[in-house]
């Protein structure tokens, strides 16, 4: 028994993935190839895409939302729980690391369920609430260019349902957020958007230690 979450040393992480995770094969290729690239390190790590895939399937939800696709895992680990009836709306500014994601949601028979959106973000989600899509989302990921999480999380509720769910990644920003010391950019605007979230009362509200920092907020009616 613990008061607090406890600590992953590198024996314990190993054991926690051999123990849970069940990453589909074309997962673990899409991982391993985007680890040996340049920017690799913003790929999510799969027990973070297995608890998002999880977390859509003990939704049933049908219409998803993804801010910042980058080579796709993510896009992946949610279309595949999404029903075959099921849509993901992936909004990115890089037809480069984009073109990566969309060889393996081909090669996964996702393809036809993901319509990828490049663009600026902001502008990628007014053009949603420009066709009407208000209200109709059930799940969203926002995992951008920090200093817009604020824009993107309201957009973002304005597009869910009641009841829907959005998930924002790297809100603990590799622990920079609890530095006193560190006054970076992206640092103060996890805070401030950290410090919004926590008080918004339109959400029932998460911090989950998994990943760099996964908060969920569930939409109230």
């Amino acid at each position: 028994m613990s008061y607090r979450t406890i600590k992953l040393t590198a024996r314990l992480y190993r054991y926690l993935q051999d123990a849970s995770l069940r990453e589909p094969d074309v997962l673990r290729r899409l991982r391993e190839e985007t680890a040996s690239m340049p920017m690799g390190g913003m790929q999510i790590c799969p027990e973070q895409g297995q608890f998002m895939g999880l977390l859509v399937r003990l939704m049933g939800a049908k219409t998803a939302i993804e801010v910042g696709t980058f080579t796709g895992y993510s896009a992946l680990s949610v279309a595949l729980a999404l029903p075959d009836d099921g849509a993901l709306f992936a909004c990115d500014r890089s037809d480069e690391w984009t073109r990566v994601a969309r060889r393996y949601w081909a090669e996964a028979g996702v393809a036809d369920k993901i319509e990828l959106r490049l663009g600026k973000g902001v502008d990628s989600l007014d053009a949603l609430i420009a066709e009407g899509r208000t209200g109709t989302f059930d799940f969203a990921f926002i995992d951008a260019d920090k200093k817009n999480y604020q824009g993107y999380y309201e957009k973002t509720l304005t597009l869910l349902r009641a009841g829907g769910l959005v998930a924002i990644d790297n809100v603990l920003w590799d622990g920079r957020v609890a530095d006193p010391g560190n006054d970076e950019d992206s640092t103060r605007a996890i805070r401030d958007f950290n410090a919004m979230v926590h008080e918004d009362a339109r959400v029932d509200v998460s911090l989950i230690p998994i990943g760099d920092g996964l908060t969920l907020a569930l939409k109230r009616g």
